[in-house]
């Protein structure tokens, strides 16, 4: 089967109600789903599978069961009282608008709620965030071209 017959499957799935289809031609196994939030669409060689023995398996080595380390980020926001600006997306933060700009913000910078502190890019936008309160910066939590994740803190503000 070649790319053409498959856009053509595909063409006339999506002018019908059909929700799944499968095919096999050729050797090759064809499975299209619509309706689900991720389109699907696997194309599997069938080749006959050889029956053999089973394999002993050995048995496994104790598994001690690992801690997992605190991060840095939360345990330095316990030591700082204040309120947390929160990250709203994930993505790439930036402390300042160019490389050659100064910081948007620094530790001990007077801010006002609306004040740009950073910049996330997330899926090439860059998003301006802003602060959610007056008062000071007394902490930065992450370093400039960080990933940060969703609600993660970013700054401390009192």
């Amino acid at each position: 089967m070649d790319y053409k017959a498959i856009l053509n499957l595909m063409k006339e799935m999506n002018q019908t109600d059909l929700t799944k289809l499968e095919i096999e031609e050729e050797g090759i196994r064809i499975c299209m789903e619509k309706g689900s939030t991720v389109p699907v669409t696997t194309v599997q060689p069938s080749i006959p599978q050889m029956m053999s023995a089973p394999t002993p398996i050995a048995a496994p080595a104790a598994v001690q069961p690992m801690s997992a380390p605190e991060p840095e980020a939360e345990a330095k926001t316990e030591e700082i009282s204040g309120k947390k600006m929160l990250s709203p997306m994930v993505g790439t933060f930036y402390a300042q608008s160019a490389p050659d700009k100064p910081a948007f913000v620094k530790v001990g910078d007077k801010v006002k709620k609306g004040q740009t502190l950073c910049i996330i890019e997330a899926m090439k936008l860059m998003n301006e965030i802003e602060s959610e309160y007056d008062g000071e910066v007394v902490d930065i939590l992450v370093e400039n071209e960080d990933m940060v994740e969703f609600g993660q803190p970013l700054f401390i503000i009192r």
